[in-house]
């Protein structure tokens, strides 16, 4: 049975105070997660990573919103894996779709950072998705078992286990539309078969998340497809009162 899974990715939003401002009421969502056999955690920027550390209740998840793939050298302005596990991150989100468009991250480059988590322990969480361009064409099929695979190559069945995977149409990220749930449901189980094919009945114990455009008043939706394992949301996890209603949504 695959644990549910909430992750708020705060994106370039919230400074240290604001972020610990935040944590002040989550101590009670923890213990209402923990009942329901949900996890739930945040991905603050960098700079915010330290006090959301040092405030967040045990059983927080903390992730990255990034990670270099190399250990350490002359790459200005990142952040590697030993980095994050050595101030007590666990987990990272990688390929992103502003980081693919705005920072030209690519699925090769993502098996990379993929392959650098997992040496230090750590978690990725990987991101896929297509563009409303490639949704009309009726290609995101195609498209995005490529991202999969691409990212997934060479990996153990015991490595790919321990990746969750989150899917995330473009076209409805930050636009305020989001994937019907019948169409989250229909990719993510295309995911799921693409991993199977890869790695057998390891593919059952990967967690798949939606995100796009995740609200309270759609999360129930979309926890309510048997292949959606919990949701990666932006906005509406900046709100303390927004990511309590998350949680509730996905306490079916």
């Amino acid at each position: 049975m695959r644990r549910k899974f909430l992750l708020g990715n705060w994106k370039m939003n919230k400074t240290p105070e604001e972020a610990r401002s935040f944590l002040q009421g989550v101590g009670p969502l923890l213990s209402l997660a923990e009942s329901h056999g949900v996890d739930i955690g945040i991905a603050p920027t960098f700079l915010a990573i330290p006090a959301v550390l040092e405030n967040a209740p045990e059983g927080l998840i903390v992730a990255s919103q990034n990670v270099n793939e190399h250990e350490k050298g002359a790459y200005t302005g990142e952040v590697s894996a030993p980095m994050l596990r050595a101030v007590g991150v666990t987990h990272a989100i990688i390929g992103h779709s502003e980081r693919r468009e705005y920072e030209g991250e690519t699925s090769s480059r993502c098996h990379e950072k993929i392959l650098a988590l997992l040496k230090e322990g750590l978690v990725p969480v990987y991101c896929c998705g297509e563009s409303l361009e490639t949704f009309e064409k009726g290609e995101t099929a195609s498209f995005v078992e490529r991202q999969v695979r691409e990212a997934f190559a060479g990996l153990s069945g015991e490595e790919a286990r321990k990746v969750v995977v989150a899917y995330e149409p473009i076209w409805a990220i930050g636009t305020g539309k989001s994937a019907s749930a019948e169409i989250a449901e229909g990719t993510i189980l295309m995911i799921r078969n693409v991993l199977r094919d890869m790695f057998g009945e390891v593919a059952e114990e990967i967690r798949i998340l939606y995100g796009g455009s995740v609200k309270p008043g759609n999360v129930r939706a979309y926890m309510g497809c048997p292949d959606i394992d919990g949701a990666l949301v932006g906005g509406a996890s900046l709100d303390p009162e927004s990511y309590r209603q998350l949680l509730e949504g996905m306490i079916l």
